[in-house]
C-alpha cells in the first residue's frame, strides 16, 4: 500500500492530473455512462475522470446532474436535454470545485439515484480517499444524497491511501477501474479485492484504445 500525505502526490492540481492515464479515464467514463438512464437524477463529484463522464452524459435526455464541479458543469453547459444544478460553496482553484459549508448545506435534503465520485486514492481497507479536508467533506455529503455510489478510479489510484476517507469500501456499490500494465507499480488484479461490490475492470477496452 502507498500512502500520500497532504501536499504530496495526492494534491496535484488539475493540469497535472488531466495528463495522467488518459486512455484509462476515457474507457472508465464510457462504461460509467452506461449506468445512467434517461430521466434520472444523479450527483457527480469533482475530478478529471468525472469530467470525462460528464462529456458523455450530455447525450442522456431528461437527466438532472447535481455537481460541485465547475468542469462538470462546463462539460454539460450546452446539453439542451440535461439540467445542471450547481451547489453553493467556495471555489477551490486547484480542481475547480466548490467546497465548504455552503456546498455541504446545499446538499442537505437531496436524494438522487446515484453518485459518481473519484478521488486521490483507493484501497480495499479504507475505500476512496482524498488529500484535502474540504473536498472530502463535500464528497461525503454527495454520498449521503445518493442511493448508490459509483467510484471511478484508474490504476494510478489503486493501492494509494490518502489522509481523508470519503467513501468507505462497504458503501461503494460499483467500482469502475482498469487493470495496470505489467510495467506499472500499481497493484495487479486490484479489482479482485472487491469481488462482491460490482467491480468492473476495463483492461480489454483500454488495451484496444491504446492499440
Amino acid at each position: 500500500m502507498r500512502y500520500c500525505r497532504a501536499g504530496s502526490r495526492g494534491e496535484s492540481g488539475f493540469p497535472q492530473k488531466s495528463h495522467l492515464a488518459t486512455a484509462e479515464k476515457t474507457a472508465i467514463a464510457d462504461l460509467a455512462a452506461s449506468f445512467v438512464e434517461e430521466g434520472e437524477a444523479i450527483v457527480v463529484g469533482a475530478g478529471t475522470t468525472t469530467q470525462e463522464l460528464a462529456r458523455r452524459l450530455a447525450r442522456v435526455p431528461g437527466l438532472t446532474v447535481v455537481t460541485n464541479s465547475l468542469l462538470v458543469a462546463q462539460a454539460l453547459a450546452h446539453a439542451n436535454r440535461v439540467e445542471v444544478v450547481m451547489t453553493g460553496g467556495t471555489l477551490r482553484g486547484s480542481n475547480y470545485a466548490l467546497v465548504g459549508s455552503g456546498a455541504e448545506q446545499s446538499l442537505q435534503g437531496l436524494r438522487v439515484s446515484r453518485a459518481f465520485l473519484s478521488g486521490s486514492g483507493l484501497t480495499a481497507e479504507r475505500g476512496l480517499s482524498t488529500s484535502n479536508m474540504l473536498s472530502a467533506s463535500v464528497d461525503r455529503a454527495l454520498v449521503q444524497a445518493a442511493a448508490e455510489v459509483v467510484v471511478l478510479a484508474d490504476h494510478t489510484k489503486l493501492g494509494t491511501d490518502t489522509m481523508f476517507q470519503t467513501v468507505p469500501t462497504d458503501v461503494i456499490t460499483r467500482l469502475v477501474t482498469d487493470e495496470p500494465r505489467a510495467t506499472t507499480t500499481a497493484p495487479r488484479r486490484s479489482c479482485r479485492r472487491w469481488p462482491t461490490r460490482g467491480c468492473r475492470s476495463l483492461s480489454r477496452a483500454v488495451r484496444e484504445r491504446r492499440g
